[in-house]
């Protein structure tokens, strides 16, 4: 309990053990920054971090969400820093994503 109250999450025992105890409050992690942008794959968003204590330090304060409808089944999504390109580990075998966007999706974002 003490721990989790430093990191400034709240705590809140359940009798359900399923349930997590410790857990980040509405004022943490980020929020959409203006319209959603449709592409060809899906959408972009700029997210925007919410005022609050960081956990780790260094935290980017403008996010990119790129989405992509890929299949009826199969949403994948990517965060990136637009300011800053990072390493990503290569992946031999997932190629890249071209489009166009599944239209008849059997899921809800």
């Amino acid at each position: 309990q003490s721990l989790c109250e430093r990191r400034g999450c709240c705590w809140s025992p359940q009798s359900d053990t399923a349930v997590p105890w410790c857990f980040f409050s509405s004022n943490h992690g980020y929020k959409v920054d203006g319209e959603l942008r449709d592409t060809a794959e899906g959408f972009q968003a700029t997210l925007r971090r919410l005022s609050s204590p960081s956990l780790f330090g260094a935290d980017v304060d403008a996010v990119l969400l790129t989405a992509q409808h890929q299949t009826p089944n199969r949403f994948r999504f990517k965060i990136t820093d637009p300011k800053t390109q990072r390493f990503e580990v290569p992946h031999e075998h997932v190629g890249p994503f071209g489009g166009p966007a599944a239209s008849n999706i059997s899921y809800r974002v």
